[in-house]
């Protein structure tokens, strides 16, 4: 198991052109339970119990970059993006941002259920009503975007009136109004199946501890972008930032200096095929790692030591 093999041995995507003129917003999102807490790697009881968040992120500082404020439209799909899930018209899937966090839903009379974070005081936002997923691994795909981006992102594909319709449509770097490099999207799994994930470890090079605090930027397969932060997962008693419920495809990491951490070596490792891995090389960079078996458990790993 990943997890044994961990206290053992330690002691993904090319960015699609834009059609529009905006960009990702900053910050980033994730799935979780209605109180903001998460569940172990992803998996959720059922479908309506998957709730979206917004701001500093699970392991994030509370002074992180929260999303920009503004109102926004979200839509689940497969982890292609292909097959739109979300089934009520985009005008139901509306929720506003401010300092940071989500404040609450657009009323329009079909808004969607709330909850409240008690970690940061914000509103979640139930994704429910949505279809299930074709995905043989059982993974769906939770996207937001700016309102004023969906607009535009439905245009491109001839609707006029992308609020009032249930699906603007699919085209390629055009995800049903969603262009993946203007979102920010987060996977998640609503059944008992195969552990997929990426993990980054945080460590100081003097002392070996493993450090909280630090992120990697995650790239998706379709060139959508989220932050992940490392922390304290009580499921594993371990400290990693983590991409949950990865899809087929290839996935990037952007491993950048920050605040407390000058990157180092990084070594990268494969737990399932009980891999310790290689030198992948020294100093900020981008690392990618090819995900492919659809359901077959993946759980690959980075090293990342700080000076």
């Amino acid at each position: 198991m990943k997890r044994g093999f961990l206290a053992a041995t330690l002691g993904a995507v090319c960015l699609m052109t834009p059609h529009l003129t905006a960009h990702a917003p900053s910050g980033a999102i994730f799935t979780t339970l209605a109180d903001g807490s998460e569940v172990n790697v992803n998996q959720f009881p059922s479908k309506q119990a998957v709730y979206l968040d917004g701001g500093p992120g699970i392991g994030a500082p509370q002074t992180a970059a929260g999303l920009d404020d503004g109102t926004y439209v979200f839509q689940v799909t497969d982890p292609s993006g292909k097959t739109l899930l979300s089934t009520d018209p985009a005008r139901c899937r509306q929720f506003t941002v401010s300092n940071g966090v989500i404040d609450g839903v657009v009323a329009t009379g079909c808004q969607h259920v709330v909850g409240l974070d008690v970690d940061h005081g914000a509103t979640t936002v139930q994704l429910f009503p949505f279809d299930d997923t074709p995905n043989p691994g059982g993974v769906y795909k939770a996207w937001v975007v700016r309102v004023d981006d969906f607009v535009a992102g439905c245009a491109e594909l001839g609707v006029a009136n992308g609020l009032d319709v249930v699906d603007c449509g699919n085209a390629a770097g055009n995800r049903h109004g969603f262009v993946p490099a203007h979102t920010k999207t987060d996977n998640f799994k609503v059944r008992d199946v195969a552990i997929r994930e990426i993990d980054a470890f945080f460590i100081d090079s003097a002392t070996g501890e493993h450090l909280a605090g630090r992120y990697v930027t995650w790239v998706d397969p379709q060139g959508s972008s989220n932050k992940k932060w490392s922390y304290f997962v009580s499921f594993w008693n371990v400290v990693e930032a983590h991409v949950e419920a990865v899809e087929d495809g290839f996935h990037q990491l952007e491993i950048a200096d920050q605040p407390g951490c000058a990157i180092g070596d990084i070594y990268w490792g494969d737990f399932e095929n009980q891999r310790v891995g290689g030198y992948v090389g020294s100093g900020p960079q981008t690392v990618g790692t090819t995900i492919k078996g659809h359901a077959k458990a993946t759980s690959v790993f980075y090293r990342i030591y700080c000076n």
